[in-house]
């Protein structure tokens, strides 16, 4: 059967971010993609320069009614990520829930971008738009540590925290939640990373239960854009292929980011050259150099199932 996704991202003509990290890959694993751009930019503002124009609200509404005229807005799955203006994510969220009203079934996947490390990079007011309006009407979120800790306002010490953190996030509506990044202490060493996910079920009977798994991921010293849009689009394919497995879902994402992140460096340190730093052309991710990765990753990342 065929599933279908309207995706409402960044676009950029060189490189891959925004709707261009998230439609080929799910492209690549049957997903009919519909792409609205947020921006559309030159390039990322990772470089020097770059040039474009933002949409507006206004203008995301003519371009949603333009599908609604000719009855081609039958959507599964509805894909957000980073944007800066509140008005937009308003139109965002009653997009949301037209399209919810029509499809019952649909699955919203948001990656909550606000900040990490411990700053907001997008402006302050839309701090309350995702915590009163997008999160509780999202199915699946993607935070890393500081996002989690900002719409809960709990922050995370310990595994135990992190638990508590994606319980409140659940209790405010998605029923998966995933901490992409966090500053726990890994089990392996000082060169990987602790991510945490939870998935919330509904038995025949109506009780729920909870299956939490604990990602250890390597680390890569290089600064790579585009990988949070990729990590929620392959979040939303493997969910949607093992719906009720999220050990598995997550494996086989956080799995292809690897493999994506790999070749990138290899790829930029070799353009380099020996003892430079790549540059954010060269850091581009090598993304259709992935594709047999993207269909069928090789797993090399392993989620531990917690209580």
């Amino acid at each position: 059967m065929e599933c279908r996704v309207l995706s409402i991202q960044s676009h950029v003509v060189r490189g891959y971010v925004g709707n261009k990290s998230a439609s080929f890959p799910l492209q690549v694993l049957g997903f009919e993609v519909d792409s609205i751009n947020s921006v559309q930019f030159s390039n990322h503002t990772g470089y020097s320069h770059w040039k474009g124009q933002v949409l507006t609200a206004d203008e995301l509404q003519v371009l949603y009614e333009g599908i609604k005229l000719n009855n081609v807005h039958q959507y599964d799955y509805v894909l957000t990520g980073y944007t800066r203006d509140t008005s937009f994510l308003e139109m965002v969220v009653d997009i949301v829930q037209e399209l919810k009203r029509a499809n019952p079934n649909l699955v919203y996947v948001c990656d909550p971008v606000l900040g990490d490390h411990g700053s907001m990079y997008v402006p302050q007011n839309l701090y309350p738009v995702y915590k009163n309006k997008v999160v509780p009407v999202a199915d699946i979120i993607t935070p890393n540590q500081f996002e989690a800790e900002l719409l809960t306002g709990k922050n995370i010490s310990s595994q135990k925290d992190a638990v508590e953190v994606m319980d409140l996030l659940h209790a405010m509506g998605p029923d998966t939640v995933v901490i992409t990044s966090s500053d726990l202490p890994p089990r392996l060493g000082d060169r990987f990373l602790v991510s945490l996910g939870s998935q919330r079920h509904v038995r025949p009977d109506g009780s729920r239960t909870t299956q939490r798994v604990r990602i250890e991921v390597p680390k890569v010293d290089a600064v790579f854009v585009g990988t949070g849009d990729l990590f929620a689009a392959m979040l939303l394919a493997w969910t949607h292929h093992y719906p009720n497995d999220l050990k598995t879902a997550c494996e086989k994402t956080f799995s292809v980011m690897h493999h994506v992140i790999q070749r990138t460096i290899s790829y930029a340190h070799e353009l380099a050259g020996p003892g430079r730093r790549p540059s954010p052309p060269q850091l581009e991710l090598r993304m259709i150099q992935s594709k047999a990765d993207i269909e069928d990753p090789a797993i090399v990342t392993e989620a531990t199932v917690i209580s």
